[in-house]
């Protein structure tokens, strides 16, 4: 389920784009957005907090918080609705096309009365936008690549909005009475960045008590179809959930079939084939006498087919049968791994929590050191300065060591400007403990260019970190026109790491990059990227993403101990 801050979240966020959209006052919609991201990122859970907690949040005055109360005591928002019915359906399906605002959705709609993405589609290749203001060439690029970003969602989901609902069911069945086992598998086992279903098994003797409860879950809106072996469901979200029971003997060879992917499925039912044997979700089997051979674990049927376990990030028939029949996969970095965080943002830009407290997240995670990497000037709208960045680090170093022993890194997210170029001169820049540089602007550059500006930034004797690399916002923004084999190739010669971005939304780099730049020798940070205390759990997703990659602990800078990755990092600008 979606938690309460993100509902109120994403239906400010639409209230705030209908009133752009109706030509509404632009500090209303300014306000409306500000208060979107400050209670989405807030910790505590804003359905529990009364009008004076409500304002005591950044941006949250008392007709904000009025509503907020409204939206969890009635289940929606008058002045929301009353904006919805001011604006056709025409014009909120085409405001879901990626990078098409809502002020240009309006346009289209009622200037050439184009209410579907379809029309749209139409009306571009028919070069009907052409004399449309605010349309040229570059505009209709634009549209159509979100197009084809929104046709390639299909309806499917991001992984932690998966997971969130997998977690939920996982634990209320693992309680219900008689219930052995419960694990969520398929694609989400397996840490794909999206999700169309999520699948979850169960191990009983008896599926009766266990369908009924998941039945019966609030978060289900219809019941799709019910069985004895399996039910599905679909959540208020549209979410598909499947939920099959199998006997307790039978759990090993289910989780191992159920968990796939398809190819890796198919690899392991030849290998069984060859061993004259049959693989099933029930067990592997005598393929000439029909005997059981085993079923009750996972391990025992890898085992059984020569192999030793392959852990479920790795099963995409990506070569992890072939190294694990020569001994050689992979101990895979794990989230637990992680001794700290090397890229994240404060409410001196644009996080929504004090220093202070994403300190005192920092150090409950149980990290051994923590950076703090605000934005730097270029990024005008964070209105960063020298003065206000310097005021920072000292306040860092004060802070240094005083919340259960942790340390403290001053760093900077630097901005990669359109050719290559930093925020500040290189004297400037080594007082800094550490330095990200990102793509955040002029993403359509071309192949050559986007490729000679990341280069260039490796190149910075200063830089220690890539942030997100590709830019990528997943069903949003597609990745930027870049060769990456070239990044990589100047990032392993320059010693500077490329980021694994963790925000569930980005997942940048994705696990194919990773794997690429694995062969060329570089080094990876697993960050957060956080923006709120409850944002610092992202790395989650960020680990998940690093073992579809193949990555150990020796190739991830924040699982060195502060020792090393001060080497680490004072070497990279050595190599320079």
């Amino acid at each position: 389920m979606a938690r309460p801050n993100d509902e109120v979240e994403d239906l400010f966020q639409e209230y705030a784009d209908l009133l752009s959209i109706t030509g509404g006052d632009a500090f209303k919609v300014r306000s409306y957005e500000k208060a979107a991201r400050a209670i989405g990122g807030h910790h505590e859970d804003v359905s529990t907090l009364d009008a004076k907690a409500l304002r005591a949040i950044p941006g949250v005055g008392k007709s904000i918080a009025d509503k907020v109360a409204e939206y969890f005591a009635t289940g929606s928002v008058r002045a929301v609705e009353e904006a919805r019915a001011k604006i056709p359906d025409g014009v909120r399906r085409l405001v879901a096309i990626p990078t098409l605002g809502p002020k240009k959705a309006a346009a289209l709609y009622h200037d050439l009365g184009i209410s579907s993405v379809d029309e749209l589609v139409a009306a571009i290749h028919g070069e009907r936008l052409r004399g449309l203001k605010g349309f040229g060439l570059r505009t209709e690029e634009n549209i159509l690549r979100g197009v084809e970003l929104l046709r390639q969602s299909g309806g499917r989901v991001l992984l932690d909005a998966a997971l969130a609902v997998a977690d939920e069911i996982v634990a209320v069945l693992s309680a219900v009475p008689g219930c052995e086992r419960c694990e969520h598998a398929g694609s989400l086992r397996r840490f794909r960045e999206t999700i169309g279903d999520v699948d979850v098994l169960a191990a009983a003797h008896d599926s009766a008590p266990l369908m009924r409860a998941f039945r019966e879950l609030p978060l289900v809106a219809e019941v799709i179809v019910a069985g004895e072996k399996k039910t599905s469901i679909r959540t208020a979200e549209g979410l598909q959930v499947d939920l099959r029971v199998v006997p307790p003997s039978a759990w090993g060879a289910a989780l191992q079939y159920f968990t796939g992917s398809q190819a890796h499925n198919v690899r392991t039912r030849v290998l069984a084939v060859h061993a004259g044997l049959k693989l099933s979700e029930y067990g592997l089997f005598d393929a000439a006498s029909g005997e059981l051979i085993v079923s009750e674990t996972e391990d025992e049927v890898y085992d059984r087919l020569g192999l030793p376990w392959i852990p479920p990030t790795l099963r995409e028939d990506r070569g992890e049968i072939e190294a694990a029949q020569r001994g050689e996969l992979p101990e895979l970095v794990t989230e637990t791994d992680l001794l700290g965080d090397l890229h994240t943002h404060t409410d001196l830009t644009d996080g929504v929590a004090s220093l202070e407290d994403m300190v005192r997240a920092a150090a409950a995670r149980g990290y051994a050191y923590y950076a703090i990497t605000d934005h730097a000037p270029d990024m005008a709208m964070q209105r960063m300065s020298d003065e206000k960045i310097l005021a920072q680090r000292e306040r860092v170093r004060k802070l240094d060591g005083t919340v259960a022993g942790m340390r403290l890194l001053h760093g900077t997210e630097l901005n990669i400007g359109p050719d290559g170029e930093v925020d500040w001169p290189e004297s400037f820049l080594r007082g800094f403990d550490l330095c990200v540089a990102s793509i955040h602007s002029h993403f359509t550059q071309d192949r050559a260019t986007i490729t000679r500006r990341l280069v260039r930034a490796a190149e910075n004797p200063c830089v220690h970190v890539i942030g997100h690399p590709t830019t990528r916002l997943i069903g949003r923004r597609g990745p930027v026109d870049v060769d990456l084999a070239e990044v990589f190739r100047a990032c392993a010669r320059t010693g500077t790491a490329l980021e694994i971005n963790s925000a569930p939304d980005r997942l940048d780099l994705r696990d194919e990059d990773i794997l690429l730049a694995k062969r060329f020798g570089v080094r990876f940070a697993i960050n957060s990227d956080a923006h709120a205390v409850h944002h610092l759990g992202f790395v989650r997703y960020g680990a998940g993403t690093a073992q579809r990659g193949w990555l150990t602990k020796d190739d991830v800078i924040n699982t060195w101990p502060l020792e090393r990755l001060r080497e680490f990092l004072g070497s990279a600008q050595a190599q320079q």
